[in-house]
């Protein structure tokens, strides 16, 4: 122990040290409770028996059970439906943005500073702003949908089947644009300006010059945020709890905000660990993913 302790005060043992005080931490806060929620997966796990450690053991049945419920499929096809709808808006209108700040007239840096109003605001509180826009009977969507002739009768956003779903993708993708325009926006000054200056004096126009450099030099950021979007998403629960609550009849729930519901209203959290199992896979592509992505950014 002596001989540790003075190779950590001469410096040659500090970078151990540097190390592996993170490397405890994140096993501790992270990588323990990831290894407790798998072992519950394969466990019977209610209320009466989550205090003991030592429980019933049933193999791969609450992954059988999962699948057989009839709501896991609408439930896994909401999932998917808020995870694309989410990642394509906030990408489509953050690359737009980013464009149109790219241009950089005047004014352009503050206005960009009020877009992140967005994404430093507390979930809670964007789904309670969106709560009122989205209202049925007073929103301010419906005012402008109804003036613009786009729609005759108020629509129900939050308790119509039909668009709850959308409704929290909509405040998601605003949620969530202003972190993908920045990001965008700092790929797009790594381009090097001399060769848009070249392709314009070889005659390429426009489209062209956006479609043969900016976004091939943009494949590794696009890659990043792509999956940092799946992963934020995936994590998404505040906008669900503030707007539908999951419903009406499930026509909203996703896999996240369903692996509560099963743990904490149920008091089922095999079946909500077995959920967060699941979810831990993809989130572990997307992971993945962006090391990939961001790979020769580190070497460089």
């Amino acid at each position: 122990m002596r001989r540790i302790l003075s190779t950590v005060r001469d410096g040659r043992g500090f970078d151990i040290v540097l190390v592996g005080v993170p490397f405890a931490f994140l096993f501790a806060l992270a990588g323990l409770p990831l290894i407790y929620n798998i072992l519950m997966s394969f466990q019977e796990v209610d209320m009466f028996s989550l205090g003991s450690f030592i429980r019933p053991f049933v193999g791969i049945d609450n992954y059988v059970a999962l699948f057989r419920q009839p709501e896991t499929w609408p439930i896994l096809t909401n999932t998917l439906i808020f995870v694309v709808g989410s990642i394509a808006g906030q990408f489509v209108i953050g690359f737009g943005l980013a464009l149109f700040f790219w241009t950089n007239f005047p004014g352009a840096s503050w206005l960009r500073g009020l877009f992140l109003v967005s994404w430093v605001m507390p979930g809670l509180v964007v789904g309670a702003i969106w709560n009122w826009i989205l209202s049925g009977d007073f929103g301010v969507l419906n005012f402008f949908l109804r003036e613009s002739g786009l729609i005759e009768g108020n629509i129900f956003w939050r308790s119509d089947p039909i668009f709850s779903l959308w409704a929290v993708v909509i405040a998601n993708i605003w949620l969530g644009t202003s972190f993908n325009m920045i990001l965008l926006s700092v790929g797009l000054s790594a381009i090097p300006g001399d060769l848009y200056e070249a392709a314009e004096m070889d005659g390429a126009n426009g489209w062209q010059r956006f479609w043969t450099i900016t976004l091939p030099m943009m494949r590794s950021t696009i890659g990043a945020i792509i999956a940092l979007g799946l992963i934020f998403t995936l994590q998404q629960f505040d906008l669900f709890a503030a707007i539908t609550d999951g419903g009406p009849n499930n026509s909203s729930n996703v896999a996240q905000y369903w692996a509560w519901d099963l743990s904490f209203r149920q008091y089922d959290f095999g079946r909500g660990a077995t959920i967060s199992v699941i979810m831990t896979v993809f989130v572990m592509f997307a992971a993945a993913v962006y090391v990939r992505s961001t790979r020769h950014e580190v070497r460089g």
